[in-house]
């Protein structure tokens, strides 16, 4: 077993007071390769505390003295991927990000419409016109995500995978939180270079919220795929 400890700088906040879920997923799953890989989230991970990461064999655990609040799996990932719509389509359907006009979080690194450009990620994944269910947006990552080899860091990868799920079923979930994530790395993605974003419904079973979600190159090529699982809050927080 090796162990680390590691710290969620407030930038990379999902809520106003804990790490966004799909980045603190990527940071786990760095552990393990990065690639084919199940997150699980089991309570929020607090800002700019001293974190503890243990990884042995398959498996990671990150920790916050004794409250165990995240584990990961190496794990075979199997999405299927639906073809993705054109750039212009993508972007068409950004116009349509239903946060622009009411949001949980606007603070959040992914989709906070509050968050400046090169700060935040700002996708803004908005409904497709075409009756699918589908959300999506168009992604283009700057160089301070990217490693020395120009191609964007795993865990930035993991975090543009999160919100878009959220967004495919916002109408039946409510307000919900991540509390899974499993990815699947296709392609590298390079800085500068336009993303299409997607998210999907697959499934709902009471609480919890089943989605697709992907990344692709304006070409078409897949670089990123996951399946995520989403938990509606309870009905008396829903108003709070």
């Amino acid at each position: 077993m090796t162990s680390s400890v590691l710290r969620i700088a407030p930038r990379f906040r999902g809520p106003p007071n804990s790490g966004n879920g799909g980045y603190v997923a990527g940071l786990l799953a760095g552990g393990l390769g990065g690639s084919n890989c199940v997150v699980t989230l089991q309570a929020p991970p607090p800002l700019d505390e001293t974190l503890g990461l243990e990884v042995a064999g398959r498996g990671a655990t990150l920790w916050f003295g004794d409250e165990q609040l995240a584990t990961a799996n190496a794990v075979p990932v199997s999405v299927d991927v639906p073809s993705p719509p054109s750039l212009q389509d993508a972007e068409a359907a950004a116009r349509r990000f239903t946060g622009f006009h009411k949001h949980i979080f606007p603070g959040c690194f992914v989709c906070g419409p509050e968050r400046a450009p090169a700060d935040g990620l700002r996708i803004f994944t908005g409904p497709l016109d075409d009756g699918s269910g589908r959300v999506a947006a168009v992604w283009t990552p700057d160089e301070g995500l990217a490693g020395v080899d120009g191609h964007i860091r795993d865990e930035f990868i993991w975090a543009a995978l999160d919100c878009p799920g959220y967004f495919a079923v916002q109408d039946r979930a409510g307000k919900a939180v991540l509390g899974r994530l499993g990815v699947v790395l296709h392609a590298p993605v390079r800085a500068g270079e336009p993303i299409i974003v997607t998210g999907w419904p697959i499934a709902s079973d009471g609480r919890k919220h089943t989605v697709g979600t992907a990344l692709h190159a304006a070409d078409g090529t897949l670089a990123a795929a996951a399946l995520g699982t989403w938990v509606s809050l309870k009905p008396e927080l829903q108003t709070a």
